[in-house]
């Protein structure tokens, strides 16, 4: 499958020290005394890229480590991850982030991180950004926290432009929220609580769209949940402001609804908010206004998420089920063409933070993913500590029978992929 060129095709591809070095036509014969990895009537495409991810490590141990997360991510295909930055210590020295990039070096994928923007996360004090960039980080955000001062977040786009990286940002206004993870309307009145309302979102999307206009820096919206910051973020790219979207497989497939049927299991912020809005996600998923599908993983262990609605901590596990609600609710649907779909799970991030992946062609990394788009699972257990789905229980298309990364292959299921080392022919 080729994601750049929005066509599927039959073909084999062979593999030497990581990359792809021929793409064969069905008709071409096959080198002989080579390792083949056959994988007839399977979909093979670029190694997905997540580029919001929560692994907690450091801090928050009992809910996910790097090792877990990336167990869950190279069953749910992801050869690339780009982590958060809020763990606990933050990642806002060099130190933290050397220990997170370290450990992710043993998981058999591209353990990528962003790095703070404020120290500490507490939005007054920017930190050593270019000591930071230097020591690796991806990008930079204060992600879980929004930042507040204006005047902040534009000294940190301009040293993030100068640093030609990306600078993500958490838009949810505090002031305007009572009680976060709930949408401010059927979902809040239904437990009798204040929630979060769009304008929360919305306002503090106009003004950084504003900064970025005046600084010209690279911003990330992150998990889109709107309508309204939809419209703002397609008339801001029309403007030619360097503005992406993230949208996640939960906002462009739930509603307020499930919070009411699945409790703490959908609170997550940016809270499940209208149909409206779900629909507008999937329309700006169609029309190229999001670029990125993004899982905003985020596991909690379950005493947590059974504490009651107010109590409980916000967000869900989605690395294992992201290709399969992307194949239901995008493709299935007609919204998306399944090449269109892994470009934004992985051609457009990978872009976006300059990564070795998201294509599908000669001299690029074997960074790949394995999987039967008819073939159904239902959703039981993870890979990942966690288990805080709402999608527990569900029927899904998509199953992921094998992910490589840099040719050698780091999850595999069943016998319908009979492998060798490290060549392919599918």
């Amino acid at each position: 499958m080729d994601p750049e060129k929005d066509q599927i095709y039959s073909g084999n591809l062979l593999v030497r020290e990581g990359r792809i070095s021929r793409i064969l036509s069905r008709q071409e014969k096959e080198p002989e005394g080579i390792p083949v990895l056959r994988a007839d009537g399977l979909m093979i495409a670029p190694g997905l890229a997540d580029t919001h991810v929560h692994f907690r490590d450091p801090g928050f141990l009992y809910k996910e480590d790097i090792n877990t997360g990336a167990a869950a991510a190279k069953k749910g295909g992801f050869t690339q991850i780009v982590l958060m930055a809020n763990t606990s210590p933050c990642v806002d020295t060099k130190e933290v982030l050397s220990y997170v990039l370290k450990k992710g070096e043993n998981t058999g994928i591209h353990i990528y991180s962003c790095a703070n923007v404020s120290k500490q996360m507490k939005g007054k004090e920017l930190t050593d950004m270019e000591e930071l960039a230097a020591a690796g980080a991806a990008g930079f955000t204060d992600d879980g926290i929004p930042l507040l001062d204006p005047e902040l977040v534009r000294e940190a786009m301009v040293r993030a432009k100068g640093l030609n990286k990306p600078i993500s940002f958490h838009e949810e206004d505090p002031k305007l929220i009572t009680n976060n993870g709930v949408h401010a309307g059927e979902a809040s009145r239904y437990y009798g609580i204040g929630g979060s309302p769009r304008e929360a979102e919305y306002t503090l999307v106009e003004r950084d769209l504003e900064l970025a206009e005046e600084t010209g820096a690279e911003i990330v919206i992150q998990h889109i949940s709107t309508k309204e910051a939809v419209e703002l973020v397609r008339q801001a790219r029309k403007k030619g402001i360097a503005v992406h979207a993230e949208a996640t497989p939960h906002h462009f497939t739930l509603t307020q609804q499930a919070v009411i049927e699945k409790g703490t299991l959908a609170k997550m912020n940016p809270p499940l908010r209208e149909e409206e809005d779900r629909l507008a996600i999937i329309e700006g998923l169609a029309d190229g206004t999001i670029e990125l599908i993004a899982t905003d993983h985020a596991p909690h262990s379950s005493q947590e998420k059974e504490k009651a609605i107010t109590a409980a901590p916000s967000g869900i596990i989605g690395l294992e089920t992201a290709l399969s609600l992307g194949i239901r609710e995008l493709v299935e649907k007609g919204y998306l063409t399944l090449p269109r779909l892994i470009h934004r799970m992985s051609t457009a991030p990978c872009r976006l933070y300059g990564l070795d992946g998201g294509v599908l062609k000669e001299g690029a990394a074997a960074d790949l993913v394995l999987f039967d788009t008819k073939e159904h699972w239902t959703v039981r257990e993870f890979a990942s500590k966690a288990c805080n789905s709402p999608f527990l229980g569900e029927e899904m298309p998509g199953v992921v029978h094998a992910t490589i990364c840099g040719g050698e292959i780091v999850y595999e299921i069943g016998k319908r992929c009979s492998c060798s080392e490290v060549s392919t022919g599918i």
